[in-house]
């Protein structure tokens, strides 16, 4: 194992610390633009590659088939989202770091002045392949690591993916998150506490995910995964599950009252150009991005989602928590089926 100290020494850098402040800054903007205003979107997830070079048995989110979207599609997707307002742009899949051009797409939602996201699974990272990522101007990346050894359940493995972690504690530019997670079939809940402590230990952030069904819907922890839950929870200042109630209530098997403000404030584009309300949601409302307006904003701003209640999807949650406090909801849907409220 490469030294802590070691690790950190790329954080102590002028460029290093120049690069955080400046990112640190542009988040607050994030927030502070949000609290102002209801009419943009703050967070777009969208996906550049349906295919995955893994097959994680719980995961619904990828296939074995899926070319890579073009990037003259992409950049006119995401240039789309800017003038929707788009805040923060997270590129997620399938595996993104499959695309031959990822690289230009991150370049892209930079060229907008937006905060630049990805979440991967980690397996293509190699030293020169991170400071790519560093030169397109990646702010964050977050990698989702199951458990210690590899299994049938998923193959996303400390075991594995721990060099490569080595990799960006030396290299990276941007802010790493590292979850781990419990439930969904994962077969030693203990797994996310050393993932976690691993973590800090190369100086990234910790938080931990509670796997959802199919439908991103709630499926109770057992005892032992509880635990570990509130270990994990406990463990940094620096959680980003601690920023809200949404993931205790999950742990504990319980409902959420909330405002969900997807299809608005969060979108999910699919690989084939489609807005969705989530990444479990999707079908719904599933319309071109290219057609998509404020006035859908505003609609869906305002729209009351009968799957909120036991969803998992935690960057959902968080991103609804800015407006928790007002715009009280006036319609209704189950997904596919729109109505006006009783009143």
């Amino acid at each position: 194992m490469i030294e802590y100290k070691q690790m950190q020494q790329k954080k102590h850098t002028w460029k290093g610390r120049a690069k955080s402040a400046t990112r640190k800054v542009r988040e607050l903007a994030v927030v502070g633009q949000a609290l102002a205003s209801t009419r943009h979107v703050v967070m777009a997830q969208i996906v550049p590659m349906r295919f995955c070079n893994l097959s994680c048995a719980y995961c619904n989110e990828y296939d074995k088939v899926s070319p890579p979207v073009p990037l003259e599609e992409m950049v006119k997707r995401i240039d789309h989202l800017a003038r929707l307002g788009s805040r923060i742009i997270t590129i997620s899949g399938g595996e993104p770091l499959t695309h031959p051009e990822l690289d230009a797409i991150i370049a892209r939602i930079r060229h907008h002045g937006r905060v630049a996201g990805m979440i991967t699974n980690g397996y293509l990272l190699m030293p020169e392949r991170i400071k790519r990522l560093n030169s397109a101007g990646l702010d964050h990346m977050q990698i989702s690591i199951d458990n210690i050894q590899p299994d049938e359940v998923s193959k996303k493995s400390l075991k594995v993916l721990d060099k490569k972690l080595e990799f960006l504690a030396q290299h990276a530019e941007f802010h790493v998150n590292i979850n781990s997670v419990v439930g969904g079939g994962i077969k030693n809940p203990q797994d996310a506490l050393v993932i976690g402590k691993r973590a800090l230990e190369l100086g990234f952030t910790s938080t931990i995910g509670i796997i959802h069904d199919g439908e991103g819907q709630l499926k109770a922890l057992k005892d032992e995964e509880r635990r570990v839950y509130y270990q994990m929870a406990g463990m940094a200042k620096k959680n980003y599950s601690r920023f809200n109630k949404f993931q205790e209530a999950i742990a504990n098997g319980e409902p959420n009252d909330w405002r969900c403000r997807a299809g608005s404030r969060f979108l999910y584009i699919c690989e084939n150009g489609l807005v969705h309300y989530c990444s479990q949601q999707r079908g719904y409302p599933g319309v071109p991005l290219a057609q998509y307006t404020k006035a859908d904003l505003k609609r869906e701003y305002l729209t009351e989602k009968s799957c909120a209640p036991h969803c998992t999807v935690s960057c959902v949650h968080q991103i609804s928590y800015i407006d928790h406090w007002r715009s009280p909801q006036t319609r209704h849907t189950t997904p596919g089926q729109l109505v006006k409220i009783q009143t």
